[in-house]
């Protein structure tokens, strides 16, 4: 079954609407928060299509995934509050409680440690929005958290950027070659984690 190539066929056609630029904004902005598609695969063809405009395009992906990622951060402090009582109904609280202070005394005692995960975080097979969510959720101080996010989707989306836009034809065909299977791999990863911390961590 094929979910991922239709889905970047589906970018590219949109990638050559006169108002791809909104689209690509939109795109950034919502994956940040809770989309599942990363929108590099919008961005591809878009600088496939206008070479000339590739540091444009990826700074309105930058700029629109952080704003993104603050309201990824706000719904992580706010609404896991909200949650709390459906957590403990369902027995849940205690262990979430337990993480979130470990999580949260060893990133208050080094705050610039979140920093360095945040810039990592762009090249991990990890959605965006698990890093927002958890910044928020753990309260990472805002200085840390957005120059982590500044630098690690950054460096992400200006390589894209970059190489399609040396690369070519060659450089999005690659993508479009192999834009299934690791698709695949990384929700494989993604359920495998969420098995190894509920089940087994």
């Amino acid at each position: 079954m094929k979910i991922f190539r239709p889905l970047y066929e589906r970018a590219i056609t949109w990638a050559a609407h006169p108002r791809a630029p909104w689209y690509l904004a939109l795109l950034s902005f919502v994956e940040a928060i809770i989309f599942p598609v990363a929108p590099e695969i919008m961005l591809a063809p878009m600088v496939l299509a206008r070479p000339q405009r590739w540091a444009r395009y990826a700074t309105i992906s930058l700029v629109c995934s952080i704003l993104g990622a603050l309201v990824g951060y706000a719904l992580g402090h706010y609404a896991f509050g909200a949650m709390r009582p459906l957590f403990d109904w369902l027995g849940w609280l205690p262990s979430i409680d337990r993480l979130v202070a470990e999580l949260s005394g060893d990133l208050m005692a080094h705050p610039w440690k979140a920093f360095w995960m945040l810039v990592a975080a762009g090249f991990v097979p990890v959605p965006l929005k698990v890093f927002t969510w958890a910044s928020g959720i753990v309260g990472i101080p805002l200085l840390p958290f957005l120059g982590g996010m500044v630098i690690g989707r950054g460096k992400r989306v200006f390589i894209v950027a970059g190489l399609i836009r040396l690369g070519g034809t060659k450089a999005e065909a690659m993508l479009h070659r192999w834009i299934e299977p690791i698709g695949w791999a990384i929700a494989v990863l993604i359920v495998g984690l969420v098995i190894y911390f509920k089940f087994i961590h």
